[in-house]
């Protein structure tokens, strides 16, 4: 009998549900826009009366008069506090792998592909190099650099440096009570302190780079001022006129994704002015400067080759489809550069080594850096193959040419790859992709500008060293080797 009676008010249940009138099979909320309650619904009162719900076109119609939103804020001009809920979780977790990601590109990255090429008795003092850079750039991008190089600055003047609003960090804040969080212009889908750290980390490198350039005779205390000096006065202007967009030469349309100029054309001229001020190690050309350790070398290629994912990847400043591509190309082009310069070397030399390979990789993923966000994979090989062939010359029939002893071959490598790279971006840009088409000539005045002043700048901060120390050790102390004279410890046996 209960089953029954069961049975009985399930099929009245049922009926009611199946011949309820339209429109009044569910609630209609209305969703309240932001900073405002939505009003609940008043309690049904019992009543002998049927009320008949509103038709569903009544109700659709009547909708976008209750929920109209406010018009979208206007795009940042400049860096400011915005609510942190406008931030994209993904991307910032993407942007904050990449910064470790460029970071681990130097350290220890660059120490070891540099240690591993120089002579025993240089090694440890080439990475305390390295490492002095990666601290003391770091202290100053927190200080001065960061703030002059990606705000926008003042008037006439804010195309060529930033302002002062960002100064020791100043405003990369992150308010809990309020919910805010500064964002830069440039990147208002992260913390802005996430890009400053990001952007932190390609100063680093560059300047690291640069040290390949002057290795076994500089010395150390002239090292310090010198990056000093240079960071500031070089680096920053140039980062400024490319990546702000208020800098002119991202005015006049100059593309660089991710540090073709900025950082590969600026630290390979600063590399080569610093070889011409220099002059050349004790004994080069008569006597052999074997490398200590290739494997040490071929360690560090390889954190370059991982972490460049990072420094081009993470370039798209957002976890998303662009971003993809990116490390694609980023990795086709690396291994395009390998082949073709082994195949150079092979042709030239009679056989393949491991230091032209890892030359080579290292010369596909400069010159794919300019391109990496507006160029297809194809495109990516040809530039790889491309960049291996110019850069195995660029550190061969270019260096005797140039008569320069740039012992890691920085410009031969991180100079003419930049500028290859730079040149074919204006010949691969895909407006499909990116949206922006190329031009060979724009990229040639911006390659050609970031050059001649990374090469007067770069001179004027050697000489104002100079008046302060001596920039190249003693005759005694570059014979006995820099580990003992500049640091007084020697690698172990």
């Amino acid at each position: 009998m209960a089953l029954k009676r069961f049975i009985a008010v399930g099929l009245c249940f049922w009926m009611g549900l199946a011949f309820q009138p339209a429109g009044a099979q569910a609630p209609v909320s209305v969703a309240s826009t932001p900073g405002t309650a939505a009003s609940a619904p008043a309690p049904a009162t019992p009543s002998s009366d049927a009320v008949v719900a509103p038709p569903a076109a009544a109700v659709a119609a009547a909708a976008p008069a209750v929920t109209a939103s406010a018009p979208a804020p206007a795009p940042l001009t400049q860096p400011g506090l915005v609510d942190a809920s406008t931030l994209n979780g993904a991307d910032t977790a993407w942007m904050m792998t990449s910064t470790a990601l460029v970071l681990l590109m130097t350290l220890p990255g660059i120490a070891l592909f540099y240690g591993g090429m120089v002579r025993r008795k240089s090694v440890l003092n080439a990475m305390a190099c390295v490492v002095a850079i990666c601290a003391i750039v770091s202290v100053l991008w927190f200080a001065v650099g960061y703030s002059i190089a990606f705000t926008p600055g003042s008037g006439a003047l804010g195309h060529y440096i930033g302002g002062v609003d960002r100064l020791w960090f100043a405003g990369l804040d992150y308010v809990k009570d309020s919910q805010k969080v500064a964002v830069s212009h440039i990147a208002p889908n992260i913390p802005e302190s996430v890009y400053a750290m990001f952007q932190l980390t390609f100063a680093i490198i560059t300047a690291a780079l640069v040290v390949g350039a002057f290795v076994e005779r500089m010395r150390f205390s002239a090292v310090v001022i010198f990056m000093s000096l240079w960071t500031l006065i070089v680096y920053a202007p140039i980062a400024h006129w490319v990546w702000e967009p208020n800098g002119w030469l991202s005015r006049l349309g100059v593309l660089d994704f991710a540090g073709g100029s900025v950082v590969h054309i600026n630290a390979g001229v600063a590399g080569l002015v610093c070889a011409y001020v220099l002059g050349p190690r004790r004994g080069y050309g008569r006597e052999p400067f074997s490398p200590v350790n290739l494997g040490l070398t071929m360690a560090g290629a390889g954190m370059l080759w991982v972490g460049w994912f990072g420094f081009n990847a993470g370039s798209a400043v957002a976890s998303d489809g662009r971003a993809g591509l990116a490390m694609a190309v980023t990795h086709i082009a690396a291994a395009a550069g390998a082949l073709s310069w082994m195949g150079a070397e092979w042709l030239v030399r009679r056989r393949p080594s491991l230091l032209g390979l890892c030359s080579g990789l290292v010369a596909g993923l400069v010159a794919i850096t300019p391109a990496a966000g507006f160029v297809s994979p194809r495109s990516a090989l040809l530039i790889g193959l491309i960049a291996g062939i110019a850069c195995y010359w660029g550190a061969t029939g270019l260096k005797r040419l140039l008569n320069a002893d740039d012992s890691l071959d920085v410009f031969g490598v991180h100079g003419v790859g930049g500028i290859v790279g730079s040149l074919l971006t204006g010949v691969f840009a895909s407006k499909t992709i990116s949206g922006s088409e190329g031009d060979v000539l724009i990229q040639f005045i911006g390659a050609g500008s970031v050059l001649l002043y990374s090469f007067l700048m770069t001179g004027l901060a050697l000489w104002i060293t100079s008046l302060l120390v001596s920039l190249r050790v003693g005759e005694t102390s570059e014979t006995d080797g820099l580990d003992i004279s500049q640091h007084a410890e020697r690698l172990g046996s």
